[in-house]
């Protein structure tokens, strides 16, 4: 007989069973939308690529960590990668993967690709000769002793600059290129140019620091260019060509943009000494106290490993066959000055 008290009861019985059946349901859709989401990360994880590096803006464009297989990108963060799922190509920051000292890392986007663009990221040699470049967003009083560096051991650079840098030490511009360096091009305001769409817009960013440049100097800028923080598309590098450009990434660099956290001597000798290899793009910044501190000794360092110094012109030059010329040119305009 169903008295009152047996009809509670049951009520509550069922009542609860409804409410577990709810949350249990609700539990498995939370979970059901949650697993595309881990699985995709988890794929994302296994590709080469940053987001840390300004290796990476003009106060952090390269990025680096401290183990042997270590992602860089134009930041200041980075992940492990694993090569065999580096893609031929990619839209996104520049990113590399060390995974053996003293050979070429692997990049995000493949030699042959950035080919098809007039794009570079290293010399694909087993000469020892590597190709130094220093991005310039603002002069902290570091240039004079890296330019000193350069001109004792007769080694060609190329500076990537900014509307900023020009501006406000024309004078070191004017130096960079009466000792035979290159000044190459790196947006007149540093924006994440990935996000510029109209080819407009993004031939205002270089062809604005290129009138700059040459009033501050008198010549017309060599059409190097580099994307600030290493943030690229395809289109982007399609820009550029049209515009008579050569783009120019890295296959080298450090955490060496913040000027309140500086690497010590032996942080930058490991990373630069233990990772470079022949044909390699390095990637250093002006701005650092460090790099102007080590430098001359750094670059002794590197000849006594067997290595040479040379010009971008001969890294371009290099895909047209006319590498010696170059090289020779280059050679005689530094043992002149």
């Amino acid at each position: 007989m169903n008295t009152p008290s047996r009809i509670i009861r049951k009520g509550a019985e069922y009542f609860f069973l409804a409410v577990l059946c709810f949350c249990m349901g609700d539990a498995a859709a939370r979970l059901a939308e949650r697993w595309p989401i881990d699985t995709q990360t988890r794929d994302r994880s296994s590709v080469p690529s940053v987001s840390d590096t300004r290796i990476i803006s003009a106060g952090s464009d390269s990025g680096a960590s401290s183990g042997s297989r270590a992602v860089f990108g134009s930041g200041a963060s980075s992940i492990s990668g694993n090569p065999s799922a580096v893609p031929a190509s990619a839209d996104d920051s520049w990113g590399l993967s060390f995974q053996e000292e003293g050979k070429p890392p692997v990049a995000n986007a493949s030699a042959d690709y950035l080919a098809q663009f007039d794009a570079f990221y290293a010399r694909q040699t087993d000469e020892k000769v590597l190709y130094l470049t220093f991005d310039a967003g603002y002069e902290n009083g570091n240039t004079g002793a890296i330019l000193d560096a350069l001109k004792k051991h007769k080694a060609p650079a190329a500076f990537f600059v900014v509307g900023n840098y020009i501006e406000t030490a024309p004078e070191l511009v004017r130096r960079m290129v009466s000792e035979g360096h290159i000044v190459g091009n790196h947006t007149y305001h540093h924006p994440d140019m990935s996000s510029i769409s109209t080819e407009e817009a993004f031939s205002q960013e270089l062809t604005d620091l290129e009138k700059l440049y040459e009033q501050t100097t008198g010549q017309p800028m060599k059409k190097y260019y580099r994307p600030p923080q290493g943030k690229y598309s395809e289109s982007n590098l399609k820009m550029a060509q049209a515009l008579g450009y050569k783009t120019f990434f890295w296959s080298l660099a450090y955490v060496d943009w913040y000027q309140d956290n500086q690497p010590s001597h032996e942080e930058a000798y490991q990373k630069l000494l233990g990772r470079i290899h022949p044909g390699a793009v390095v990637l250093l910044h002006s701005t650092s106290k460090t790099n102007a501190e080590i430098l001359d000794s750094l670059l002794t360092k590197w000849e006594e490993m067997g290595y040479r110094f040379a010009s971008l012109d001969e890294l371009a030059a290099s895909a047209q066959g006319a590498d010696s010329s170059v090289s020779e040119s280059s050679a005689d305009h530094f043992t002149d000055s």
